[in-house]
């Protein structure tokens, strides 16, 4: 038999379909996370903007298309959002994003098979994803997702290093849905990093809101084996009036000074973002403040979207921007970001850093640095293995390495 969980969305999204993927296995499927022709397709859904949820739904008529017979089961967030959209295609099992391990216990009814719940992640890429909370506190007026997964909610540092020693990956990335705000028992972000430290493996952390970052915690990353010094910082909005109107607990001053005080204990660090083109009510002003502070935080890369309003949160209800204006924002903010990500290399073209090879494509070895740089190696090396290599241009989206 034959299965693929296909996922949209988050990385979240990504490890949880990565568990899905190991109970079926157990369960004696052939597991891909590729469409292609299967007895049955998990598809794993998102909703974090409205085209997400339309591409959602369309995964339905996509998989049925190659396999009409197949038994098909929905979760994650748009599911959570809208079941009804899902369960009117004549799909076998729908649930949401709160109740997933609901999915394996379905398909093995389904199929006549031992249910053995959700089992740790299996390893599609050179890095593992390593969940260590879910659900979000913040209810930023733009965002549907706390709303759709509920709560913020912990896993145990004993589970997390658990998980993490029976994977043989040799780059960990820690992940949530706010893993700013991790806490178990006690227990802080700064407290599971330092549980950390002896782990020979580099570890990277996912998407990081700006009150976290303190003398704090940059000293506990510094302690780790091997720190991958790319900070995610989320930004959003480049105008203090805008972040109010987000319901984001800082000002334009207050997330410079972060990027600062990063800087201090990684001076080679990447600092990568996500900008909104075009929240509501959001004046040329507003947009100006977001495009100057991409030079002037030093981006290493910024992901820019349009803003797309949310039924349900509080943003719904303010007077959204000219679409044309959004549009042309959009465009300016994503060359702004080229343009960010070409300084960030160039000022390592010459150096030498360290990349962990993960795939052979067009010829080259490809991988990434610590710091987020796409290195392009010539020589043919081996996957999963880390390499120090001299930089000596840009190459496409990263640079040409040299095995040094």
């Amino acid at each position: 038999m034959k299965a693929v969980v296909f996922t949209l969305g988050c990385k979240v999204n990504e490890v949880e379909s990565a568990c899905i993927m190991s109970s079926l296995e157990s369960m004696g499927f052939e597991v891909s996370d590729k469409l292609g022709y299967a007895d049955a397709f998990v598809l794993n859904t998102c909703a974090v903007t409205r085209e997400a949820e339309k591409k959602s739904r369309q995964l339905v008529a996509r998989a049925k298309k190659y396999n009409p017979a197949a038994r098909i089961f929905v979760c994650g967030c748009a599911s959570e959002k809208d079941g009804k959209a899902f369960s009117e295609k004549g799909v076998e099992f729908v649930t949401g994003a709160k109740r997933k391990e609901e999915i394996t216990a379905a398909v093995a009814a389904a199929f006549g098979a031992a249910d053995c719940g959700l089992l740790y992640p299996k390893q599609t890429k050179t890095r593992a994803f390593v969940k260590i909370q879910d659900g979000c506190n913040n209810f930023c007026s733009y965002c549907i997702i706390p709303y759709l997964r509920g709560r913020e909610k912990s896993r145990k540092i004993e589970d997390i290093s658990g998980e993490i020693a029976q994977t043989d990956s040799p780059e960990i990335v820690l992940n949530g849905i706010n893993i700013s705000s991790y806490g178990y028992d006690g227990n802080t972000l700064i407290d599971l990093i330092f549980a950390l430290k002896d782990v020979e493996k580099r570890i990277r952390l996912g998407s990081l809101e700006c009150g976290v970052i303190t003398d704090g915690l940059l000293s506990a990353l510094k302690e780790l084996y091997d720190f991958a010094p790319q900070f995610h910082l989320s930004l959003q909005s480049g105008s203090t009036r805008v972040l109010k109107a987000m319901n984001r607990h800082y000002t334009r001053e207050e997330y410079l000074e972060k990027c600062k005080l990063i800087y201090a204990y990684f001076p080679q660090a990447a600092i990568t973002t996500d900008i909104i083109a075009g929240f509501a009510g959001e004046s040329e002003e507003d947009f100006c403040e977001s495009l100057s502070i991409i030079p002037e935080a030093g981006f290493a890369r910024v992901h820019a979207f349009a803003f797309s309003p949310r039924e349900g949160t509080a943003a719904f209800r303010l007077k959204d921007v000219d679409p044309a204006v959004k549009s042309r924002r959009l465009h300016e903010l994503l060359q702004a970001g080229e343009e960010a990500s070409l300084r960030y290399i160039s000022g390592f073209i010459g150096k030498t850093l360290e990349f962990i090879a993960e795939e052979r494509c067009d010829g080259y070895t490809v991988g990434y640095t610590g710091n987020y740089i796409k290195i392009y190696a010539a020589d043919c090396l081996q996957s999963g293995g880390k390499y120090p290599v001299a930089l000596t241009e840009i190459y496409k989206d990263g640079a040409l390495g040299k095995l040094v």
